[in-house]
């Protein structure tokens, strides 16, 4: 019996569905990496120049503690020891905390119960600095003047424990990455040897995250050593208070000081002008700021690196007696490690509601303010939103394209080093990019107080979320997408386009929402390029001198006359305003984040 077989005649492809050449592909994506080596550059370059514009006694400025301008002194040591006295007790108070929240999350809990405790987290970490500066004033100064006896509460105790709060829930988050990372393999073969959960996580899970948990140390630290308006509001800015001895040691910790982000965030960079000696040794403390800052990054990025290529093996260690004692006795710590950023989400989540309940009035929304501290917030909400939407669009392009760059083109090496930079400059203190934009941007150029100056400042804060979040996204892409692209004959380009744009743009608009939650409760930048107190029009006319209000401006001008119960009224609900529209933000991203988690996108 014949079989007929059915065939089609093969017809020529049209012309005009077939793939266009993309050659636009190469100068988006080298864009985004050279915008990014650009901006880190422009940072150190202004540091570097501001520094040669007069002559600065390194010796002095790394050695001394004496700070008087109008007598020619500047030594810096006394802020060197505030910043590393502060960082030390924020790290001491949070790495415990943070590590035993993290193992609880990653080791103890079920996923469905996990998975709303991390968002928590999230949340912690995405509360704009400016309210945990608040929060500072209301709280813990108070606190810290009842037990010491000191008057105001201003100290470097209190600055520490405000970082403390504030890092915790960035260790806690890139510590559960780590342990997660552990495959499960090595879990089950030490429960099969017959240890219990706490030897299993000693001897199998810890050592093969031990490298991953020291990042989130040094990525904490990063935070801490770059924080300078939470730090401003408590640690009461006094300079050349250095300790001779033990006991004076111990008697600063309750008594005012000064760190380096908060002298380069108060009103001397702008009473020293742009050259001279004075702006030179306040450049020199932005040099030692940012190599301090970079090298934290570097090595905590350096750390994560050899976690994932190293290859350790699970250790067993003798065990002692009392192994179920010992064992429950950690799981409680643990878990109770846990509850304390629950329980400090939702302390600072009542603090708000019945402090800042002005921001559930409508009226509050949609009124100007008044006088001194009198009427609304409309106008510092629609100046958030203008400088958060210029920011989403000048930074969605150049973050995208440095992390397609990273990940798809770039060798091995330049993508090492293209990755670097992206991290330290998204390090980089905020209040370094306010000084570069003022001087560059609102003196040189002329603008002086701008709108479109403070989104620009506000690009390097959300570039490196949406560079690392894009080339993450990218190294998870499947070989066989890969392989089936090469196969259609596709160049490299039009692979791109039409393969990995698609299959990272979930990603990347998640990486997008993270930065910009940050950029809203930006504070230092804007104080010296965009914002003013009052006085500007709800919606600016043009970009040389156009001001406009903004939230995170208003809640610390405000919360300056803490004096004030109308001020301290206003202020809380402007906090509650911003937490919410961060909020906001953020439950987009988390949303986006599990709608799009292992799914896969193409073309």
């Amino acid at each position: 019996m014949a079989v007929e077989t059915l065939a089609r005649k093969p017809v020529a492809p049209k012309a005009g569905i077939r793939p266009r050449a993309s050659r636009w592909v190469w100068g988006w994506v080298y864009a985004g990496a050279f915008a990014v080596t650009g901006l880190l550059v422009t940072v150190v370059g202004y540091l570097g120049a501001g520094a040669t514009s007069g002559h600065v006694g390194w010796l002095d400025l790394l050695t001394k503690a004496a700070w008087s301008p109008p007598n020619s002194l500047f030594g810096g040591l006394a802020m060197i020891y505030g910043t590393a006295v502060v960082c030390a007790l924020a790290l001491a108070l949070a790495v415990p905390v943070g590590w035993a929240a993290a193992l609880a999350l990653s080791e103890y809990l079920p996923s469905r119960v996990a998975r709303p405790l991390r968002m928590c987290v999230e949340l912690l970490a995405a509360v704009p600095s400016i309210v945990y500066g608040l929060i500072g004033i209301i709280v813990i100064r108070p606190v810290i003047a009842q037990m010491a006896d000191v008057p105001g509460g201003d100290s470097l105790a209190a600055a520490g424990i405000v970082l403390a709060v504030m890092i915790t829930p960035t260790i806690v988050a890139v510590s559960v990455d780590a342990l997660t990372a552990v495959p499960d393999r090595y879990r089950e073969a030490a429960f099969a040897l017959g240890l219990t959960r706490r030897e299993v996580i000693r001897s199998s899970v810890l050592p093969l995250a031990r490298s991953g948990m020291r990042a989130a140390v040094l990525l904490g630290l990063a935070r801490a050593l770059g924080e300078a308006i939470a730090v401003f509001l408590v640690v009461g800015r006094a300079d050349g208070h250095l300790p001779t001895s033990f006991g004076e040691f111990l008697d600063s910790l309750v008594h005012p000081g000064q760190t380096l982000t908060t002298k380069l965030a108060g009103p001397e960079p702008v009473l020293a002008g742009t050259s001279g000696p004075y702006f030179a040794a306040l450049c020199g403390l932005g040099i030692v700021l940012l190599a301090l800052v970079a090298a934290a990054t570097i090595w905590g990025t350096r750390e994560r690196r050899q976690r994932t290529t190293s290859k350790q093996t699970a250790r067993y260690r003798s065990t002692p007696r009392l192994r179920v004692q010992r064992d429950r006795l950690m799981m409680t710590l643990r878990l109770g490690a846990l509850l304390l950023p629950s329980a400090l989400l939702a302390a600072m989540i009542a603090l708000l509601v019945t402090r800042g309940s002005a921001a559930f009035n409508p009226s509050f929304w949609f009124t100007g303010a008044t006088g001194a501290a009198g009427g609304g917030v409309r106008d510092q909400i629609v100046g958030t939103v203008l400088l958060t939407v210029t920011t989403a669009v000048l930074a969605l392009p150049l973050g995208f394209g440095a992390g397609i760059l990273i990940g798809v083109h770039a060798s091995e090496r330049m993508a090492r080093l293209l990755q670097t930079l992206t991290v330290v400059l998204g390090g980089a203190p905020t209040i370094l990019l306010g000084l570069a934009g003022f001087v560059i941007l609102s003196t040189t150029m002329g603008w002086g107080r701008s709108w479109l100056a403070g989104a620009i400042v506000l690009v390097p804060v959300v570039v490196p979320v949406v560079a690392l979040t894009a080339a993450a996204r990218v190294r998870s892409l499947p070989p066989e997408l890969t392989e089936s692209a090469m196969s259609l004959g596709l160049t490299r380009a039009q692979f791109i386009r039409s393969v990995v744009v698609p299959y990272t743009w979930p990603a990347t608009v998640t990486g997008l929402l993270l930065g910009l939650a940050r950029a809203a409760g930006e504070t230092a930048p804007l104080l010296f390029t965009a914002t003013v107190f009052f006085g500007a029009p709800t919606v600016p006319s043009g970009i040389v001198e156009s001001p406009v209000q903004a939230l995170p401006t208003h809640i610390f001008t405000l919360s300056q006359d803490s004096g004030d119960p109308q001020a301290v009224t206003q202020a809380w609900g402007s906090a509650m305003v911003l937490v919410l529209i961060t909020a906001v933000l953020l439950s987009a991203a988390v949303w986006l984040r599990n709608r799009f988690e292992g799914e896969r996108w193409t073309a």
